[in-house]
C-alpha cells in the first residue's frame, strides 16, 4: 500500500504545484468490497469541488498512462478538500495551528496525565512536544505531550 500511497503523491505534486495547491494526505483503502484512493487537497481559503474535479481529471489521465500500472486492482479515486477538521500531519501544519492556537484533537499511543485523548487549543509547539490547553470540567488545564506518543492529530471545531 505504502508504494501506491508513495506513486500517487508524485504524480499528484506537479499537477498541484501548477496550481498552488497543497497536498494534505493520500490514503489507499479498503472499505467493505471496494478499494479507494483518496487523494485530500487545499489551499489557503479553501478548495472548491471543481477544483478537486480538475485535480482528479489530471491525476486520473497520468495514473492511466503509467505502464505498468502502480494500482492493479479496481479502485474508486476521490479528490477532495481535507474538512473543517483537517489531519494535522506535517510539521507545517502543526506550525499553522499553534500559531493560531487552533482547537485540536489528538489521539495518544499512550496515556499522559491519565488521558490518552485531548481537545483544546495549541498554545506551544517545540520539535519534540506540544502544549495543549483544555477544558477539565470547570477548569482550565495545560498538558505537554511529547510528540513521538501522537498517534493522530487534527483541528477539531469549537463550539
Amino acid at each position: 500500500m505504502s508504494s501506491v500511497v508513495e506513486t500517487v503523491s508524485d504524480l499528484v505534486t506537479p499537477i498541484l504545484g501548477k496550481y498552488h495547491f497543497e497536498l494534505v494526505d493520500v490514503e489507499f483503502v479498503k472499505e467493505g468490497q471496494n478499494w479507494y484512493l483518496r487523494v485530500f487537497i487545499d489551499k489557503e481559503g479553501g478548495i472548491t469541488i471543481d477544483e478537486c474535479a480538475l485535480v482528479s481529471d489530471e491525476l486520473g489521465e497520468k495514473l492511466d498512462a503509467c505502464d505498468p500500472d502502480p494500482i492493479q486492482q479496481a479502485y474508486y479515486l476521490e479528490v477532495s478538500s481535507p474538512g473543517a477538521e483537517r489531519p494535522l500531519k506535517k510539521d507545517k501544519d502543526f506550525e499553522k495551528a499553534a500559531e493560531k492556537q487552533a482547537n485540536i484533537f489528538v489521539t495518544l499511543y499512550e496515556k499522559v496525565a491519565g488521558n490518552k485523548q485531548y481537545e483544546g487549543h495549541l498554545v506551544n509547539l517545540t520539535a519534540d512536544e506540544l502544549t495543549i490547553e483544555y477544558r477539565d470540567k470547570t477548569r482550565t488545564k495545560e498538558v505537554v505531550i511529547p510528540r513521538k506518543k501522537v498517534a493522530k492529530a487534527r483541528l477539531a471545531i469549537e463550539f
